[in-house]
């Protein structure tokens, strides 16, 4: 029977540990939240991707997840660049991570006991790359934490529309004192996100060690909704040299 036992501990333990693997982080009392996991061998650092929209990677197709936002699909490419991967899912409890969720406390304690665990799984620094609503949450957990948590911070595709709750220049952009990369497309369509006011983030990050505004063009075939995952709000057709940018930045940030 003891043998067994541990037959079946090992076993849980390769299942657990294996590479691309979904890892369900305890956050609060009965709930969860998901985290796929892709860990590579002499990785430089983990980044925390934070999707947008209601949040979350959405179903798995194949052992993979399905969800079309630009971070998601581009998994591949960051591990390709030399980084730890995890993304973050959906808590148990809710179905749609809205603008005012993402400023939440709860929200904010639920990233706080995701990177730790982040960090019992690998000790490389962690850098939290939100896109879209992802920045929100993003933003949230940086102000939060102060400079000891997390190596720096990427916004790509920033909330910048102030009738939003948790739009980045009505956060605490200067408790932030860690590196920034604001990266933004100059035809990015979105109304939560017009180009022309990204500079209010770069205005309000006035205390980051290090921070730099990139605006790219560049990519092809948009469509659907401007504010959709597919279209230059989502880097479509050029995810490749986004996530070289965003990685070349964070093994050498500059102004």
């Amino acid at each position: 029977m003891l043998r067994c036992c541990l037959l079946s501990l090992t076993l849980f333990c390769v299942s657990a540990w294996a590479e691309d693997k979904v890892i369900r982080v305890p956050v609060r009392p009965e709930f969860m939240v998901p985290v796929f996991w892709m860990s590579r061998d002499n990785a430089g650092a983990t980044v925390l991707l934070v999707p947008g929209g209601a949040g979350g990677f959405g179903a798995m197709v194949d052992g993979k997840p399905g969800s079309a936002n630009f971070l998601v699909r581009s998994r591949d490419y960051f591990t390709a660049q030399g980084f730890n991967v995890a993304i973050l899912g959906r808590p148990s409890d809710t179905q749609d991570m809205d603008y005012a969720y993402r400023t939440s406390d709860e929200h904010v304690a639920d990233l706080a006991k995701i990177v730790a665990a982040i960090k019992q799984w690998s000790d490389k620094p962690v850098w939290m790359v939100g896109t879209s609503r992802g920045t929100v949450s993003t933003v949230a957990a940086a102000v939060a934490f102060g400079n000891e948590e997390l190596a720096g911070i990427v916004l790509s595709s920033s909330i910048v529309n102030m009738k939003k709750p948790g739009a980045l220049p009505a956060q605490k952009l200067d408790a932030i004192r860690i590196p920034a990369l604001v990266l933004h497309h100059e035809q990015d369509a979105c109304i939560q996100c017009a180009p022309r006011d990204v500079l209010r983030v770069m205005s309000g990050l006035g205390n980051a060690t290090v921070k730099k505004m990139v605006m790219v063009n560049g990519g092809s075939g948009p469509t659907g909704d401007p504010c959709g995952a597919l279209h230059w709000h989502g880097y479509i057709g050029m995810e490749q040299e986004a996530v070289a940018l965003i990685a070349d930045w964070i093994r050498k940030p500059s102004p």
